[in-house]
């Protein structure tokens, strides 16, 4: 069965810069994912910036991230591929976010969003085609 999961939950809201849990995928059987963000609210004049970062140990996590989302300002869907076969040392997968706000009045920093992972199945082998002939 393939992995299915939230690295953050659907319609979080956050205020300031932040780290989701870490989530083990060391199980993957092939060690890709699509993610898919959802803003499902936001403020004017603000940004949101989501990394998706890697670590063996669950504990140690590098300052590069693996996959970083595009920059998005307003309501709506994002996805990308999250590759880590050739990183086997990735056991475990945590989401960061940062907001930045350039408006010079109220309201403060807010987004509402999720991030769900979803375990891309791996392809089936290809048998080579048998060709017709006519008879």
């Amino acid at each position: 069965m393939p992995m299915e999961f939230d690295l953050v939950a659907a319609g979080t809201r956050v205020a300031e810069n932040g780290d989701g849990a870490a989530v083990n995928v060391g199980g993957s059987a092939t060690r890709t994912f699509l993610c898919t963000m959802l803003i499902s609210d936001q403020v004017e004049q603000e940004s949101l910036d989501v990394s998706i970062f890697g670590s063996a140990d669950g504990e140690t996590w590098p300052a590069k991230p693996l996959l970083k989302l595009p920059q998005r300002f307003y309501r709506g869907e994002t996805r990308a591929v999250l590759e880590l076969a050739l990183r086997p040392e990735v056991k475990f997968i945590r989401a960061r976010w940062d907001l930045n706000r350039w408006g010079r009045v109220a309201p403060e920093k807010m987004f509402a969003f999720g991030l769900r992972l979803a375990e891309v199945p791996a392809m089936p082998a290809r048998t080579p085609a048998v060709k017709a002939t006519a008879g």
